[in-house]
């Protein structure tokens, strides 16, 4: 593997890793009031909505950074041509690989792009992308990890 595609999966393992601390950073402040109900919703104060935000964000972010640059990364690191490769592609190979559940991921994308909604009308709804977050973000973090895993595993540059 040449040594610019090493420095930018470094790079990415880096920015994957703060968004990981300031998510469990999150998750720590947050924990008193997990599952949270709609009148702690209604209730909450400024750092605790402050601490909501956080997660949220990080939650996004990390599963940005995995799904737009570690996920290729690796199977580059592996030797893959990706070139042509959909991102679906992507996903069904490293699947093959044995790196990554497709259909895990696919439900994080999910739960992603509900994100987009938290500042909807409907507050039940805000309480439970909120808490879905809280809780899948365990698995998120699991995922990283096994990313983790294997690109030390198949890094030959190390």
């Amino acid at each position: 593997m040449n040594e610019k595609r090493t420095d930018s999966l470094e790079q990415k393992l880096y920015e994957c890793n703060r968004h990981v601390e300031k998510l469990n950073n999150a998750k720590e402040y947050l924990t008193d009031i997990m599952p949270l109900t709609l009148e702690q919703y209604i209730n909450i104060n400024k750092i605790q909505s402050s601490f909501i935000d956080q997660m949220n964000f990080r939650f996004s972010k990390l599963q940005d950074t995995i799904g737009e640059s570690l996920l290729k990364g690796i199977l580059l690191l592996v030797k893959e041509d990706v070139k042509r490769m959909t991102f679906l592609d992507i996903l069904n190979r490293l699947e093959a690989l044995d790196v990554l559940d497709k259909n895990i991921w696919l439900n994080l994308r999910e739960v992603r792009n509900e994100i987009a909604h938290e500042y909807s009308f409907n507050q039940d709804e805000v309480v439970d992308n909120i808490n879905i977050i809280y809780t899948k973000s365990d698995k998120l973090i699991e995922v990283y990890k096994s990313l983790i895993l294997y690109i030390n595993k198949n890094d030959s540059s190390k």
